[in-house]
């Protein structure tokens, strides 16, 4: 619906609610764009991630860090985070016509705002904080600076992710809808086209070539099969500059012209993620790391973006008789791909595949070993699949990858009688695809390690031993930084992680910017002023089984106060 249409609909709605027309008219204005460069995507809403949909749409920032970034609409900022991981540092803006827009991975925020969530990272003695301001607090205007764009969190690279929410169920929405431009004259490309034989995870598929007849449709050769089958296939969206692939807004499959399937990316619920690993053939991507989409409806999976038809996806194929199946692939600005394909019907055969463990997810599953054990509670699987689980020695091996996980699962190993401090210092960890343990989050229960995974895959018990190292990188022992702005350490851990950190200046606690993808600590001198000249400096962290780390060092600055410095006491 166009924004003006959408706009005076609302504002009907809300004046023949009690609200005065006149003020939701001084409210509401047209949505702007958050950025004031072309807008082209590195990511579209709803394409398939790691173990989740995506939210939002990825904004490409030129490669570039610190372009400014403004609210798209009037409204107040409701919610702020700072977080190492995931979104980074993250404001959300709630705005009159029900909607909440995102802004993530932030170098850092517009000056006021900055100095709002320093004062309460201060109060708290913590980098990681969320607040949740009174409505009064930061009220902003459509098109005002809330922000700078930035590469924080669980971002690979300089961009601007953005969110629109609803704001009353903070299910997010396709912002394409919110009249974004973004160039795109470009088709889906359909690389690979499969059948498969059932609507299981371990259904069996056949690949057929695709020919091209046009720039639009695809075709196959003539396709013989029989019983039930449904459609997978490995695809992806460009739109005009841009050269990432991303995922698609629409699909629809027909079969005699009837529609048997169709899914379009306008909402979606985070809870839908749950789900995201019955809509890929998960064992091709487990192995290979290719994405095969499935296009049927899982009996266990509940999302919100499937339309409802009779069969779901699945197409029963009888012998003798003749089928086309006509598949519409589309972008959000309408570029349409095609595939025409012809099936002869023939007798099912079944290949039976053999099995080991039949595992029901209505029921828990206990493993028992003389010191090990896994544990699956209820629902941990989406459906009965075969399982191994072996005591190899040294090593718990909990099958192969080539199942999704509704639910963690649970791995115990008993502790030996042996010294205190090997004992602290070893842990459950998982072994990587090229047999190297990596850190498991686990802890110590009764005389066990306790581990939780939701992956399949082979365990041991490792160990960390080496505490993290601290590094100055622009000032040493001894030195005068008067004329420096900021102080940065390198802070790095070889295995286990990082647990925590904290640094101080002459006993007070400073706020330390903590960037995991480069190592660094960073300390602003404008925080905080001091009256001496001659400061004491100390780091401490600690990794995820205790090993701890300390630096201190000496360092001398001025001690006058500028217009610039704080306070804080």
């Amino acid at each position: 619906m166009p924004t003006n249409i959408r706009n005076l609909v609302l504002r009907l709605l809300l004046f023949f609610c009690g609200l005065p027309y006149v003020i939701l008219s001084q409210q509401i204005n047209e949505w702007v764009p958050p950025l004031d460069i072309p807008l082209q995507l590195s990511g579209t809403f709803g394409e398939y991630r790691n173990n989740h949909f995506h939210a939002g749409i990825d904004i490409r920032t030129q490669g570039r860090q610190g372009l400014k970034v403004k609210s798209i609409q009037n409204g107040w900022i409701n919610r702020i985070r700072v977080s190492t991981s995931g979104y980074g540092k993250a404001l959300y803006i709630q705005h009159y016509d029900g909607t909440t827009s995102v802004y993530a991975h932030l170098k850092k925020f517009a000056p006021k705002i900055e100095a709002y969530i320093k004062e309460k990272q201060y109060e708290k003695e913590s980098y990681t904080i969320q607040t949740f301001p009174k409505s009064e607090v930061f009220k902003v205007k459509a098109g005002e600076l809330v922000g700078y764009s930035g590469n924080t969190g669980g971002s690979n690279g300089p961009h601007l992710h953005f969110e629109v929410r609803n704001s009353s169920s903070q299910n997010p929405i396709n912002p394409m809808d919110y009249t974004l431009e973004i160039k795109d004259s470009q088709r889906p490309q359909i690389q690979n086209f499969y059948l498969y034989s059932g609507i299981n995870l371990d259904s069996k598929r056949k690949e057929y070539p695709l020919i091209r007849k046009n720039d639009s449709v695809y075709t196959t050769a003539g396709i013989h099969s029989g019983g039930k089958v449904n459609i997978g296939m490995h695809l992806f969206d460009r739109q005009d500059l841009s050269y990432n692939k991303n995922g698609i807004y629409k699909a629809t499959i027909r079969l005699n012209g009837v529609l048997v399937f169709e899914y379009r990316m306008d909402k979606i619920t985070f809870n839908d993620s749950k789900f995201i690993n019955l809509l890929i053939d998960y064992k091709e991507y487990a192995q290979k790391k290719k994405r095969i989409q499935r296009f049927i409806s899982h009996p266990a999976q509940k999302v919100s973006f499937l339309k409802e038809t009779k069969s779901n996806g699945e197409m029963k194929i009888t012998a003798g008789k003749s089928y086309q199946i006509l598949v519409e692939v589309s972008d959000y600005n309408g570029n349409i791909s095609y595939i025409e394909a012809y099936i002869t019907g023939t007798e099912r055969t079944e290949i039976v595949s053999p099995k080991k463990y039949f595992l029901d997810p209505k029921n828990d599953h206990s493993f028992d070993f003389e010191n090990k054990t896994v544990y699956f509670p209820k629902n941990s699987f989406f459906e009965s699949i075969p399982l191994l689980v072996e005591n190899r020695e040294e090593k718990l091996f909990v099958g192969e990858n080539n199942y999704p996980l509704q639910k963690s699962f649970e791995v115990r190993f008993k502790i030996p009688n042996q010294d205190s401090l090997i004992t602290s210092q070893s842990f459950i960890a998982m072994l990587n695809s090229k047999g190297d343990p990596y850190f498991l989050s686990n802890q110590k229960k009764e005389g066990e390690w306790v581990g939780k995974s939701k992956t399949f895959g082979t365990f041991i018990i490792s160990r960390d031993s080496l505490a993290p190292t601290i590094k100055p990188l622009n000032f040493k022992n001894d030195q005068w930084l008067s004329s420096s702005k900021y102080l940065k350490v390198k802070l790095t851990d070889d295995y286990s992680g990082i647990k925590s950190f904290r640094g101080e200046i002459n006993g007070r606690w400073i706020l330390l910017e903590h960037e995991p993808k480069n190592n660094s600590l960073i300390y602003d001198f404008n925080d905080l002023s001091f009256d001496e000249s001659l400061h004491q400096l100390k780091i401490e962290a600690e990794d995820a089984v205790g090993n701890l780390t300390k630096l201190e060092l000496k360092f001398y600055r001025k001690s006058e106060k500028t217009e610039n410095t704080k306070n804080i006491k």
